[in-house]
């Protein structure tokens, strides 16, 4: 099984998971060329893809949807809002309707040898989700977008070999920074996306022996830095309560506009 994001950050989000049967991407945020120019790093081409699912409607996660349809016919998976949403937006132009599946959050679903649980999420979005995705006994998930995280988040994320998962911004920056004040509010508020801290909470709260290699995403351009992310994850985990300690696993930090690391187990 291999995760490998080849793009992750706020003015974009891509990212390749599959095995030697099944190739997909969660989100299309990027160009086609973007796109395909990760793939082939993974020796994958467009018409290997079995499937885009969507993680919600912005367009930091759909705006190569439209191209990567037409050219390679790939099915696509979402939920029924966010389909609809998908549907009303003239600038990905014309997408043959028979080409989106709808899925339930919570609903596991079968795609040739991947099983896909999509899980709710809190964001200002019409009904986003985040993906675990499982391969026999192996399995990984993408989670980002997240204002807030509860029990039932922490339960959809735990027994994962590997996770990508969102350390938007930090608190001070985005504070100090020049968003307007709307923005900032949204971004901090229970819709918006998870800080530094948080995502180092969450993730103490996920860790277990079995977790290989974790990767912090969706980073703000203006906000942080991979630097600060990085040691802040670190350092919440650091000083937790549990038995772990982050020099036990393997984190770094995916990056914005490229192609990282491939993880395979």
């Amino acid at each position: 099984m291999r995760i490998c994001s080849i793009a992750s950050g706020s003015s974009g989000n891509c990212i390749y998971v599959g095995d030697e049967d099944t190739h997909i991407l969660i989100d299309a945020g990027i160009s086609r060329k973007a796109i395909e120019t990760g793939l082939k790093g993974l020796d994958i081409e467009g018409k290997d893809l079995d499937g885009i699912f969507i993680t919600h409607e912005h367009s930091d996660h759909i705006k190569g949807l439209g191209v990567m349809a037409r050219k390679y016919a790939i099915p696509m998976y979402a939920t029924k809002e966010t389909i609809w949403c998908i549907k009303k937006m003239g600038s990905l132009g014309k997408i043959e309707p028979e080409l989106f599946s709808e899925i339930e959050p919570d609903q596991k679903m079968k795609l040739k040898t991947l099983s896909l649980c999509p899980f709710k999420i809190s964001h200002d979005a019409v009904n986003p989700v985040a993906y675990r995705v499982e391969s026999g006994d192996k399995s990984v998930a993408v989670a980002t977008d997240l204002g807030i995280y509860t029990d039932y988040t922490v339960e959809n994320l735990k027994g994962l070999d590997a996770i990508l998962l969102e350390a938007n911004h930090d608190i001070r920056m985005l504070q100090t920074g020049k968003y307007p004040y709307s923005l900032k509010q949204r971004i901090l508020g229970k819709y918006g996306h998870l800080c530094n801290e948080m995502s180092g909470r969450l993730l103490d709260a996920v860790l277990s022996e079995k977790m290989k290699r974790i990767f912090l995403g969706h980073l703000s351009k203006e906000n942080n830095y991979p630097e600060l992310a990085y040691e802040s994850v670190r350092m919440e985990v650091n000083l937790s309560e549990s038995k772990f300690r982050a020099d036990d696993f393997c984190i770094s930090v995916a990056k914005r506009d490229m192609v990282s690391e491939c993880f395979e187990f």
